[in-house]
């Protein structure tokens, strides 16, 4: 037995043949070429008779294998009348009948065998067969009637129509039967055939057919006869949006523009509150086109807007929460509307709440309120109806979660126009009882401060100082009352006891206004004390120089001598309120540094110097051709630091991986400077770089060594510059750490330049 040859090389062969290439060659070849058959001449009786009987008996066989095909059987029948034997054809049709009857392929081969070969008697036999036994299947009375009218049998083609009818069949074939008598010239038979059709079938359809036929024969008033018994005699659900349109546009075509527009109105009330609301959006845009067409301006406009209040139904129907639709829509409204819509469509916004009580999507909803309550009482005039919504409003609103100050204050508002000012009091008693929002204590002193009732806001600051302890603008309106009725006494109490609070919100403001109140009341003494305490609490550089300023305006002394005063007085006054400042100022600087604030001294420093600069200019406008003296303006500007660019490392968020370095600016002060010891060596030895490289420059032109000397100051140099990035790397550290390395370097930096002046 021989072995099954094992592949060994299983890759891809180099030249690939795909399967189209094999079909190709063997075609070109003609490998598989099928020879045709031979084309048979019959010449004699015999071999006709042989040829049948050889067809016959292969159609025989074909049927015993496969009786219920239906297809051999018409085959098998058309072959034989194609030899003229019928009555075998009809033999075949018959038994293939007896197979399978309701087959209607069947019976149109049958039918339309004996319809080519003239047989009308037994064609109309096999159609009044076909029809008996499937009365519903319409191509049979389709055949059969056109069959009866092409042999000139009009009576017998009416006849079989009427048969079909008997069944009720559908609108085609009523169109059939019409148009047969229309092509006979029978119009009033036609009539006839739809009248029964529509007492049959009455449809908006049939209907529609009849009315525009009755047209086309410029029968118009049976037309419109038509269209009026369609819209009394159809059921509801069939007198569509379609029917109205084409009765509408029959009347415009009939020159009837108002019986037209009569028709739009009454379609668009019928349809609109019907069941059928949601189909009139093509006899709405019908509608507006017929106004613009034939109607007047104000027509025209009511039709746009019968459109735009769809447009925005539609927008409201995909989502009722869209606010600015809302918005859009009252708008439209309340322009062409009367009030009871208007109010309905508000009444249908205020009924969209939010579903989640999030403030953020209130926002948009509480307007729907407040643009209500502003229409009942400014156009519509309606008080009753105003206090209803101001008190719907506040209903709805969630106050144990958040509240709307603006509703509190605009419901006690309409109160006091209404004049009932004890409404007004308990709204904002209520207000202030469940939510205790800040503007509602606002709007509550300030209709109390405008009747003049100070007790009452004194009650309100209480409450409102109660509720909000921390809040600094509830302090200082407070004290600023009672400074403006005369109370400075428990203006002072009030600022004493706020500035005991351990926890505000916006101190600085506090103080500040703290102190403008003693200022007012001319007790310097009692502002300049604030200042020490506020720099006892803060120490801020703002703080010292307010103070400072506070003193070069109004001096040492604790009284205003600013009236009355000779000349001399005032310029020693000046003189004084220069003194005080400075001594602020210097207190401050001094302060600063110890803590090691690098630019709050230098915006001390620049406050200081624009002090001095004005009191220079001043004393100089002052005295006149007498120069006044710069010392204490040098002195503050010899104070002012120098700006360094320095590196320092950069951490990761660990803290230990370094990430690179950064450039900054750092400050160095002269009375600073002496503290950094090794700054000041760094400073000689570039000195001493430069003077040593212009020395060699001027040596090179006339000696010939001059090279080697300046490649040693190139490598010196070069070292210097290390140990400046040695230094600059070092900066974030402590000062004491970086005043060490740099004295460290500037030492090697020296003993560096020792060795260079060796050599």
């Amino acid at each position: 037995m021989s072995k099954i040859p094992q592949v060994k090389n299983r890759s891809a062969a180099a030249i690939q043949i795909t399967a189209e290439q094999l079909l190709r060659i063997a075609h070109n070849q003609g490998i598989e070429r099928v020879e045709k058959a031979p084309t048979q001449f019959i010449t004699d009786r015999e071999e006709l008779a042989l040829y049948q009987q050889t067809k016959r008996k292969d159609f025989e066989d074909q049927l015993r294998r496969s009786r219920q095909h239906i297809g051999i059987w018409c085959k098998y029948g058309l072959w034989e009348a194609s030899q003229k034997e019928y009555e075998r054809a009809r033999s075949v049709f018959e038994r293939g009948l007896d197979v399978d009857y309701r087959n209607q392929t069947l019976w149109l081969k049958y039918a339309d065998m004996e319809m080519k070969n003239k047989f009308v008697n037994h064609a109309r036999n096999v159609w009044d067969r076909a029809v008996t036994l499937h009365p519903r299947v319409d191509t049979f009375w389709y055949k059969y009637s056109y069959m009866e009218e092409m042999v000139g049998a009009i009576d017998n083609a009416r006849t079989v129509f009427d048969r079909w009818m008997a069944w009720e069949p559908e609108d085609l074939a009523w169109a059939a039967y019409i148009k047969f008598e229309m092509r006979q010239n029978q119009i009033d038979r036609a009539r006839a055939i739809y009248e029964r059709y529509i007492a049959l079938l009455p449809t908006c359809r049939a209907y529609l057919k009849y009315a525009k036929w009755e047209e086309n024969l410029h029968q118009k008033a049976l037309a419109r006869g038509v269209y009026e018994r369609a819209l009394s005699e159809l059921h509801p659900h069939e007198r569509t949006e379609k029917l109205l349109v084409s009765f509408a546009r029959f009347e415009e075509r009939c020159k009837e523009t108002e019986r037209a527009r009569m028709i739009y109105q009454y379609a668009l009330t019928q349809l609109e509150s019907g069941d059928q609301s949601d189909d009139v959006s093509e006899l709405k845009k019908e509608f507006i086109a017929f106004e613009k067409r034939h109607g007047s301006k104000h027509s025209i406009e009511n039709a746009i807007v019968s459109q735009r209040r769809e447009h925005y139904n539609n927008l409201l129907q995909d989502d009722v929460y869209n606010y600015d639709t809302w918005f859009d829509f009252i708008r439209l409204e309340e322009s062409e509307s009367d009030a009871e819509i208007v109010r309905t469509v508000y009444n249908r916004a205020v009924a969209c709440v939010p579903p989640v009580q999030e403030k953020r999507y209130w926002r948009r909803y509480i307007y729907l309120w407040v643009n209500y309550a502003l229409y009942e009482e400014l156009l519509a005039k309606d008080t009753a109806r105003t206090r209803e919504v101001y008190r719907g409003a506040l209903q709805v609103i969630p106050h144990k979660v958040f509240t709307f100050g603006k509703i509190w204050l605009m419901a006690a508002h309409f109160e006091v126009r209404q004049k009932d000012l004890a409404a007004a009091r308990k709204l904002l008693g209520q207000g202030i009882g469940m939510c205790g929002k800040e503007n509602i204590f606002k709007g509550y002193v300030e209709l109390e401060l405008q009747m003049g009732e100070i007790e009452r806001c004194r009650s309100i600051y209480a409450k409102y100082i109660e509720k909000m302890p921390h809040n600094c603008a509830a302090w200082r309106n407070f004290a600023q009352l009672e400074a403006t009725v005369g109370e400075a006494t428990r203006a002072r109490a009030i600022y004493e006891l706020a500035a005991s609070q351990v926890d505000l919100d916006m101190p600085e403001t506090l103080w500040r206004a703290y102190i403008d109140f003693e200022v007012s009341e001319a007790e310097l003494d009692r502002a300049r004390a604030l200042y020490e305490r506020l720099l006892e609490r803060s120490g801020h550089v703002k703080v010292w120089i307010a103070f400072a300023l506070f003193e070069l305006e109004y001096g040492g002394s604790g009284s205003d001598n600013s009236e009355n005063s000779s000349a001399e007085e005032s310029k020693s006054g000046a003189v004084s309120h220069m003194e005080a400042a400075r001594a602020v100022f210097n207190k401050g600087y001094d302060v600063l540094k110890s803590q090691g604030l690098k630019e709050e001294r230098l915006l001390l420093l620049e406050s200081w110097r624009d002090a001095e600069a004005a009191a220079l200019q001043q004393a100089a406008v002052g005295e006149g051709e007498e120069a006044p003296s710069r010392e204490h303006l040098n002195a503050v500007e010899g104070r002012f630091p120098r700006k360094i660019k320095m590196k320092r490392a950069v951490f990761a968020e660990d803290g230990v991986t370094e990430l690179g370095q950064e450039e900054y600016f750092d400050y160095i002060f002269p009375d600073d400077e002496k503290k950094i010891v090794g700054m000041k060596l760094l400073e000689q030895a570039m000195m001493w770089k430069k003077a040593a490289a212009a020395a060699a420059a001027a040596n090179a032109s006339t000696n010939d060594d001059g090279e080697g000397n300046s490649g040693v100051q190139g490598g010196a140099e070069g070292e210097i510059d290390i140990d400046m990035d040695a230094s600059d790397n070092e900066s974030h550290s402590s000062r004491s750490s970086k005043s060490s390395n740099n004295s460290g370097d500037a030492s090697a930096l020296g003993k560096r330049k020792n060795e260079n002046n060796d050599d």
